[in-house]
């Protein structure tokens, strides 16, 4: 009878070239890459195997937007998910609330399955419009024919088959997720449509979406797998005092089968941080945010632990900044933070993101909107729950969650998630046996 032998290598004669190098991975389907250049344009460029015409070169064009432009836009679609769907108020037709049932449904409930169809899709037409009209009016709009070739090239590539990989590599914050395809072909609102027709115009119910720009994470791909990956939870005792979310369960699936680490201050973080031989593959926060002066740019978003001292970007870059490439410092960052919703202006909600790219994470995950900690905590549980598993990436994960809540229980908060890279980053645990080796069956010594 035949038995499968394990090989460990002790030595290493090919120096790592059994792995495709990171440059020779697989790129993504499609990729949108918007440069702001110094006299104040935007150029465009759209490229990728899955883009039409030009195939294998790139389509490229200087748009008439300005970047101030298209943050008060980006800006404006984000207050407008909490002004029309989170803030939105059941009332009856004398203006009070109702008797019976939530006041803040989409607050307040994840499964909404039990709204009336016709008021949720009303509320997520103007949704999709805003999305539709910020990348199609706002920032590929105007009378150019080049510009408008460009954009017909992108809406038809975006509108092909669906679970693309797509990539926007751009350091303009734009929430990509909640953008949308044209509404053309849908009813307008009070004629009683269906949501779930709406859904497949939103980017991120259509395919995974990552932003990339300004800041590269270091990708070693010769890091070995853990047998027991490394976890964090990063949070505020005060969020869900009451027990009334799933946070508690979110925390047991992160210490289940982990090396498990919790951390409530400010202090114990940065402490954390300054350690050169950190070492996580999942770090998670749960917390309030809160947008802080950044000069004359805008805003950026810190997040608070219990000691409610506040924790930035220039709190990472103080503590990693002297670390080289060699730190095996490289989690996948869930940064579930409530804010409370984009200053006027403007605010770059992945401010913090970024300097923990910079510092070696791989991805960072996070809502782009003040987000209700009911759905919050489902969100939370339900991506890593997934990503725990290591058997898919970040962007199949965060795809599937979305349309789980979409398709499932008709709820679109999950399109407020991005992906800011990451979107191939994938938890790889090392196989074991059951003697609790690695491998399975017996051993060559090379």
């Amino acid at each position: 009878m035949s038995t499968e032998l394990r090989v460990r290598i002790v030595q290493d004669p090919s120096d790592g070239f059994t792995r495709l190098p990171d440059d020779l991975a697989e790129g993504p389907d499609i990729t949108v890459s918007l440069d702001a250049l110094a006299d104040g344009r935007i150029r465009a460029r759209l490229y990728g195997p899955a883009v039409p015409y030009q195939y294998g070169t790139e389509h490229r064009v200087d748009l008439a937007v300005r970047p101030e432009e298209v943050r008060a836009a980006a800006a404006r679609l984000c207050r407008h998910w909490k002004d029309l769907l989170i803030d939105f108020r059941a009332l009856a037709p004398d203006g009070r609330p109702l008797p019976t049932g939530p006041e803040q449904p989409y607050a307040s409930l994840v499964d909404l399955r039990s709204r009336p169809p016709g008021e949720l899709y009303d509320l997520l037409h103007e949704l999709a419009l805003a999305g539709s009209e910020l990348l199609f009016g706002t920032l590929l709009g105007g009378d150019d024919p080049r510009v408008r070739r460009f954009s017909a090239h992108l809406a038809q590539a975006l509108d092909g088959r669906e679970g693309l990989r797509v990539r926007f590599d751009s350091e303009l914050y734009v929430p990509w997720p909640m953008v949308c395809l044209p509404l053309d072909d849908l009813p307008p609102p009070g004629e009683g449509g269906d949501p779930h027709t709406l859904f497949p115009r939103f980017l991120g119910h259509r395919h995974q979406i990552e932003q990339t720009g300004g800041a590269y994470p270091w990708l070693d791909s010769r890091r070995e797998p853990p047998v027991v990956p490394s976890v964090s939870l990063n949070h505020d005792l005060r969020v869900d005092r009451q027990g009334r979310t799933r946070a508690a369960e979110v925390a047991a699936v992160l210490a289940k089968d982990t090396r498990f680490v919790e951390r409530t201050t400010r202090a114990e973080f940065v402490r954390a941080l300054a350690d050169a031989s950190l070492d996580e593959h999942l770090m998670y926060f749960w917390c309030h945010g809160h947008f802080v002066a950044n000069g004359a740019q805008p805003a950026c978003l810190a997040v608070r632990l219990t000691d409610q001292v506040p924790i930035d970007a220039q709190t990472v870059r103080d503590r990693r900044r002297r670390f080289s490439h060699t730190s095996p410092f490289q989690p996948f960052v869930v940064l579930n933070a409530c804010h409370a919703g984009v200053p006027e202006g403007g605010g770059d909600v992945a401010f913090l993101g970024r300097e923990l790219i910079r510092a070696g994470a791989r991805g960072v995950l996070g809502p782009q909107i003040e987000m209700p900690q009911m759905f919050a905590a489902e969100y939370a549980l339900e991506f890593v729950t997934r990503y725990l598993r290591g058997t898919a990436t970040a962007g199949a994960v965060a795809h599937a969650v979305t349309r789980h809540f979409t398709d499932e229980l008709g709820n679109p908060l999950g399109l407020a998630y991005a992906l800011h890279h990451g979107m191939d980053s994938r938890l790889e645990r090392a196989v074991t046996d059951t003697a609790g080796g690695t491998g399975a069956g017996q051993e060559i010594t090379v």
